[in-house]
């Protein structure tokens, strides 16, 4: 989309060039011939006008008198040779003046000197913060000491053996280092240790000296996955330390623009002060042609005006109002007969020459005038600043007044929009603008709208109203940090199409931009002159093809507002501290319902639900919140009022405050305090925290920084420092940084901010961003180009791109985005592929740098924003070390992803995984409807007992910790492609494309009906079969736990949350979106109540039938990507590998010889499949069941058309399936099938699948000679007598505000009388009690002797006094449908043994009470 009156190049200077028409409307000519041409012989020059001179304000005032110049003899060869020298001297002048203070950025020029003295805080000589390599993350975890022995093994240089010995994960690094040394040194007091380091093995990351070695996220990561922790001694000049800083960096100019090449802006800066000059060098000819040739006037004013008009154009079509009425002028000029010059000069009283001054010299001047200041004040808004021009800007030495004893109210003129579009001019009538003055987010004044005004045309189209306007509002009371709001507007014009359109008459005025600013400068200097403001918008918010497109080219639409500009700056002066009682000094009691009341407020996890009777409480009683620390943020955002009389007391307050903690601080950073004290206070506090911790909540760090009032603050201070000090740091904040610059408004400020950490991180570092960054551009163009391809033709795409990536590798090694500890030296060519989804990301192999590490395996994807999978991913992070730091660890998979630009990304891929889809079609398209598929694939991948128990634990703890996080964060689109299950029992899930309760629709229903992902095939893992046990009883106190924990830390997680909704996330996007996680994380609730509510959840996402069927219609989706394995992995789920006609010689016949039953744990029967060879005379014996011959006969329909193939039995049997006569049916038909099967085609019979299914596996050696494995005796409960009673019961019991809560949470170990499994349900009493008012029952759960109930039994309304004198008594009875109900025992409890002032939780006994 073009602007309305596209550029335009400036006229040719000749003179055979008639007049072009009207300078206002004439289409330019050529460039050709213009620009650089010299101008003939002159009788004179026009000077542009000295600093020193008064210039033209944008009001239109009058040109003096000193604007004119003097014109030297034409005659004169000496005036001519002066003029020359003039000429010159006017250039380099001319570029200096563009290079002056007042066309600077004043304060990208006092940004620039805070890097300078930054980076001396810094030295390139301290090994503390200039190590050079990457340190490994540390995390603090609960339970690092007592049993918890590792195996460490390390390599020596000077052994040839790695040094292998165990040692404790509480043990310091340098133990572990002085361990080593021993074995290669017999005296280490001549060894310096502290010179030596571990560097982890494959990862480019060196374990901290100081900090324990179970501390270290490397050796967690190791531990969970029960791999051995391989490190490497080095010393400390040996290792590698390429992305150190040097003496070089440390002395090189602070430039913000020269490193940012590379970087991928929507306003890259094309207007330089270089091609400025040129366009003012060639508007000077065009002057001074005109005042040469006085006969041809007219013809050279309108080259004049041309050169100015292309200027303007130039500088996104802002033509001021200076600039009309000097054009104005110099049109009038021109048609004025010029006068006859007097012959001689007239002297002044001071002796000084004056020479005359024609109207159209005067004219020009004022021109010329108005251009420089155009152009100075474009270059100070949006152009670099020149670091070598560095001194005071034009209002450092200009006397001020305190803005507090200004008695005057704000008013400012809205002049016009410049630049606006053609589309806009054809399809809006009228415009207008909605003025707001804001303070924390919220209204300081009613906003004042302007008139409506429609477009009009000067040189260009632009929205004009020239407009005063004013708030009724006294400077005095505005805050430091008060932002002028100002919005856009456009009435659609209604016959803009050509025809009438009703719709269009109903619609109402469309948002086109918004743009805000502060009032006051970085220095506190309240706005004054113009100010030239780029209206930002979203495509979302304007007409279709308007203003979108627009924004995305990178052209500006800019608003012009003027402000006074009086004698003196008012200056902001910040309010004297006011009293503060002492802290010391104690405070009057409260009354206790008071008290309690203020707790509450205080306690909360959010100011959600606060009324106003409730803030104002809050503040009113705010020197009692002191003792609630962290209730700080919701004291402040209870202040009735923010402004400069109000904030000496919230500055005292927050002064005399007690320290927060960092992760409490945050919430001080968010969009409502927007005060500079309050938010430098916050970062002092958030700066103690560790790096690593630091690293943690970069992304809502970053995003902070939109919420500063200025670029110069302490947050980008804070960050640049620590990036200073950290390379992980640095490499993070540089991709987050590189994302942020893409934001319509902000872009600019993070751009700043980018181009520091550039300057600062190092000619190192700053290489290897580089080179990833080109890689990212490689891979990017690579994805894009397979995604487009046809499917046919993705591989030979994939293979010729390939090549281009290798040759990259060739010339260098690469540190990958996800993290600088993992280099790659080169691609594996052979291992890269793509997978079949919608996205077609690539799958990329690389090799690891460090010959002692594994093949690093990432997936690089494009056409998706992975912004969101990074927060999800985050925010699980953050839930799990919360978790590891209270000592539960839910084995949690923890992997990377990085966005690395718009809608592309790269993540880490966790080996040894499938997705729970591939898992469950091993049993057929329906097989997400069976209970086995992921037990015995985890069982195939662990075969013996102690493996299987341990992948089955892992299991357990990691789907607990799924549960818990997928149902806080309001995951969505959950289908078996989107979880995955590792090999050694993991579960995960990936792909966080819908979060926060944005379910995913299929038509208009919700595909995510239950609360989260829980299947009975999960189930069927846990519970280690398909009867409920214990171990499901473990899964729902390890999620109750879970959440509990993440409910304690909410605050944490909506702040986070918080700070990211301005990330342009289009699913988090406000308060609505926040409320879904405070609703989910149930914070006024009590753990008891949490925990029923929990199980509850449980309960409904296991009972759902909406879960399996989304995963079923899942997998009829992806039939058209199925495909068998690649040859890396097994091609029957049974088989552990793949065997070929080669290996096992060609099968003559096959035959079913008799079937038997078994249990593996429940009864099902086998077939025996007789297979003769030809070369052995004995035949062989393999156990297939019905389950593995339709997987065999699925694969073969995949790989062939069923014409090809026989008919396979129906499945489907009516009644039970696990029966001799049903086993007896099956073995006829399937004996047929396979007769028929081998009587195939040659391609079917000798196919890789047939002979796999064949092949003997382990189960058939342990069952050789097919006598068939017994069934084991089955343990039957022994039928209790009368009176004989087994089982316990979990009770918790707990005492609160005259209520008794008795929360029934499991029973395990029933029997009943005749061995069935019973129905249990709870009843108790409070006894004594005659009439059985005190009566409460729990729900039943069917046909388990170890269910869960988690439901809370409430007795309100007794005293601790009455309940002394109380027992209660549980019993456990099963309902029976024929007989009455029967009770399975009982405890009885006397309720004065109980400390009712905490909650009990304990097992008990159940025996033989008698039922009341």
């Amino acid at each position: 989309m073009r602007k309305a009156d596209g550029a335009e190049a400036p006229p040719p200077d000749t003179e055979e060039a008639g007049p072009a028409g009207d300078p206002w409307d004439a289409v330019l000519l050529d460039e050709g011939d213009g620009g650089g041409a010299r101008s003939p012989p002159t009788r004179g020059r026009l000077q542009r006008p000295s600093p020193s001179q008064p210039r033209r304000g944008f009001g239109g005032a009058s040109v003096t008198r000193s604007h004119s110049l003097n014109i030297p003899t034409k005659s004169s060869q000496q005036g001519q040779n002066s003029q020359r020298d003039k000429g010159s001297e006017k250039a380099a002048f001319k570029h200096d003046d563009l290079h002056g203070a007042d066309a600077q950025n004043q304060e990208i020029v006092a940004f620039c000197e805070d890097i300078r003295e930054l980076r001396s805080k810094f030295p390139h000589d301290n090994l503390g913060t200039n190590p050079g390599y990457v340190l490994s993350p540390v995390i603090p975890q609960r339970g690092l000491t007592g049993d918890s022995g590792v195996k460490v093994s390390i390599e020596i240089s000077d052994s040839q053996e790695p040094v292998t010995f165990t040692c404790d994960v509480s043990s310091p690094v340098e133990l572990l280092i002085t361990q080593a040394l021993c074995w290669v040194h017999d005296d280490l007091s001549q060894v310096d240790i502290g010179s030596y380091i571990l560097k982890v093995c494959g990862q480019g990351e060196v374990l901290q000296n100081k900090h324990t070695l179970g501390s270290h996220e490397y050796v967690q990561s190791c531990r969970k996955w029960e791999t051995e922790i391989k490190l490497q001694l080095l010393c400390q000049n040996v290792i590698r330390k390429d992305l150190a800083r040097t003496a070089e960096d440390d002395s090189s100019p602070i430039d913000l623009e020269k490193y940012l090449d590379q970087v991928d802006r929507p306003f890259k800066e094309t207007v330089t002060r270089r091609s400025l000059t040129s366009l003012l060098e060639g508007y000077h000819n065009q002057v001074n042609a005109c005042l040469q040739n006085e006969s041809t006037q007219y013809k050279t004013v309108d080259r004049v005006i041309h050169a100015v008009r292309h200027l303007c154009n130039t500088l996104d079509e802002v033509e001021t109002s200076a600039i009309t009425e000097a054009v104005k002028k110099v049109k009038h000029s021109a048609n004025v007969p010029r006068a006859k010059p007097p012959e001689t000069a007239t002297q002044s009283s001071g002796g000084s020459t004056t020479a005359h001054v024609s109207p159209m010299e005067e004219s020009l001047a004022g021109l010329t005038s108005a251009v420089y200041d155009l152009v100075k004040l474009y270059l100070r808004t949006f152009c670099p600043v020149t670091s070598q021009h560095a001194e005071r800007g034009p209002g450092e030495g200009r006397s001020s007044t305190e803005a507090s004893g200004t008695a005057e109210h704000l008013q400012f003129t809205l002049f016009a929009v410049h630049g606006i579009t053609n589309a806009w001019v054809s399809s809006y009538e009228k415009y207008y603008l909605m003025c707001a003055l804001t303070h924390n987010g919220r209204n300081l004044f009613k906003p004042v709208q302007s008139k409506k005004v429609g477009a009009y045309k000067s040189f260009f189209y632009h929205i004009k109203w020239d407009e005063l306007i004013h708030f009724p509002m006294g400077v005095a009371l505005l805050p430091l940090e008060a932002m002028l709001s100002l919005t856009l507007y456009g009435i659609l014009n209604q016959s803009a199409s050509g025809s009438p359109d009703s719709n269009k008459q109903r619609r109402g005025p469309e948002l086109l931009g918004r743009v805000s600013m502060p009032l006051f400068d970085f220095r506190g200097v309240l706005a004054r002159g113009s100010k030239l403001l780029s209206l930002w918008s979203t495509p979302s918010s304007t007409l279709a093809g308007t203003v979108g497109r627009k924004w995305h080219q990178g052209e500006r639409t800019i608003l012009q507002v003027d402000f006074p500009s009086p004698a003196m700056d008012v200056q902001y002066v910040g309010p004297q501290s006011a009293g503060c009682p002492d802290p010391q000094q104690a405070l009057e009691p409260l009354e206790p319902e008071l008290q309690a009341r203020l707790e509450q407020l205080c306690g909360r996890a959010s100011t959600f639900g606060l009324t106003r009777a409730d803030r104002l409480l809050l503040w009113d009683k705010r020197q009692y919140c002191r003792a609630q620390v962290h209730s700080l943020p919701k004291v402040l955002t209870s202040a009735p009022c923010w402004d400069s009389h109000s904030m000496a007391e919230i500055h005292t307050l927050l002064h005399h405050w007690p320290a927060l903690s960092p992760v409490s601080a945050l919430e001080l950073l968010d969009t409502k305090f927007a005060d500079t004290e309050v938010r430098a206070v916050a970062v002092g506090w958030i700066g103690s925290c560790s790096d690593d911790e630091l690293a943690d909540y970069l992304p809502q760090l970053v995003q902070a920084v939109k919420f500063e009032c200025h670029l110069r603050n302490a947050l980008v201070l804070l960050l640049l420092s620590r990036a200073q000090g950290n390379i992980n740091i640095a490499h993070y904040l540089y991709w987050l940084l590189r994302d942020a610059v893409q934001d319509p408004c902000f872009g600019p400020r993070f751009e700043s901010i980018l181009g520091a950490l550039l300057c600062l991180c190092g000619a190192g570092l700053r290489a290897e961003l580089d080179k990833q960054t080109q890689l990212v551009q490689l891979l990017g163009a690579l994805a894009e180009k397979v995604r487009q391809a046809g499917s046919s033709t993705r591989q030979a795409v994939l293979q010729d791109g390939l090549g281009r990536l290798r040759s990259f590798f060739q010339k260098q090694s690469c540190r990958l985005p996800l993290s600088p500890s993992l280099e790659a030296k080169e691609l594996n060519v052979k291992a890269c592929s793509f997978f079949n989804s919608n996205a077609v990301p690539l799958k990329i192999a690389l090799v690891n740098a460090d010959p002692l590490g594994d093949e690093i395996n990432v997936m690089f994807k494009v056409g998706e924003d992975l912004r969101q999978d990074m927060l999800a991913l985050q925010m699980i992070r953050i839930m799990d070390r919360i978790w590891l730091q209270e000592g539960l660890d839910l084995r949690i998979v923890n992997f990377k992803c990085i966005s690395t630009g718009k809608d592309k990304g790269m993540v880490e891929l966790v080996p040894a995984s499938d997705t729970l889809r591939k898992i469950q079609v091993e049993y057929g398209v329906t097989g997400s409807f069976k209970d086995k598929p992921l037990a015995e694939w985890l069982r195939k991948y662990n075969p013996t007992e102690d493996e299987y128990e341990k992948a089955s634990e892992n299991f357990v703890y990691s789907c607990a910790g799924c549960c818990v996080a997928t149902y806080v964060l309001g995951i969505c689109d959950r289908h078996n492609d989107n979880i995955m299950l590792r090999s050694t029992g993991h579960m995960f899930h990936i792909d966080f494309g819908k979060f926060l309760g944005h379910a995913q629709m299929f038509g208009s229903f919700k595909r995510d009906r239950a609360p989260f992902v829980l299947t009975s095939d999960m189930a069927y893992v846990i519970n280690g079969g398909e009867r409920p046990s214990s171990r499901f009883q473990l899964f729902i106190d390890l999620c109750s736990q879970a959440y509990n924990l993440i409910r304690k830390h909410a605050s944490l997680f909506l702040n986070l949350l918080s700070l990211m909704t301005s990330s342009g996330l289009p699913e988090l996007t406000g308060a609505q979106d926040l409320k879904y996680v405070h609703d989910a994380l149930q914070p006024e609730t009590t753990d008891a109540e949490a925990t029923v509510f929990f199980t509850r959840l449980i309960e409904s996402s296991l009972g759902s039938v909406a879960t399996k069927f989304n995963f079923f219609i899942h997998n009829l989706a992806q039939l058209r990507f199925s495909g068998l394995p690649s040859s890396d992995e097994p091609i029957l789920s049974f088989a552990p590998r793949t065997y070929t006609l080669k290996l096992d010689g060609r099968i003559r016949d096959a035959s079913i010889f008799t079937f038997q039953k078994r249990y593996s744990p429940e009864k099902h029967y086998t077939y025996v499949v007789r297979v003769q060879r030809e070369g052995q005379a004995e035949p062989q014996f393999v156990f297939r069941t019905f389950d593995e011959f339709q997987e065999l006969h699925n694969k073969l329909a995949i790989l062939f058309p069923l014409w090809k193939l026989p008919g396979f039995p129906n499945k489907m049997v009516l009644g039970r399936t696990h029966i001799k006569d049903v086993a007896a049916k099956r073995k006829v038909e399937l004996n047929n099938y396979i007769h028929n099967l081998m009587r195939s085609s040659t391609e079917v019979t000798q196919c890789d699948l047939v002979y796999t299914f064949f092949h003997p596996i382990a189960r058939d050696d342990k069952a050789e000679g097919f006598e068939g494995t017994a069934k084991p005796p089955e343990v039957t409960p022994v039928s209790p007598t009368w009176g004989k009673v087994e089982g316990e019961v979990k009770l918790s019991i707990s005492y609160r505000n005259s209520t008794l809560f008795v929360m029934v949470m499991h029973i395990k170990g029933l029997v009943s009388e005749d061995g069935a499994d019973p129905n249990p349900y709870v009843k108790t009493y409070l006894l004594p009690d005659p009439h059985k008012t005190s009566k409460r029952k729990t729900k039943i759960s069917r046909k388990t002797r170890n269910p869960t109930f988690n439901e809370m039994l409430v007795y309100s309304g007794y005293s601790k006094e009455t309940l002394s004198q109380r027992e209660l008594q549980l019993s456990v009875l099963s309902a029976e449908s024929l007989r009455e109900n029967c009770c399975l025992g009982g405890v009885t409890l006397t309720l004065k043994d109980f400390d009712l002032s905490k909650e009990t939780v304990m097992w008990y006994k159940l025996t033989d009470v008698p039922y009341f």
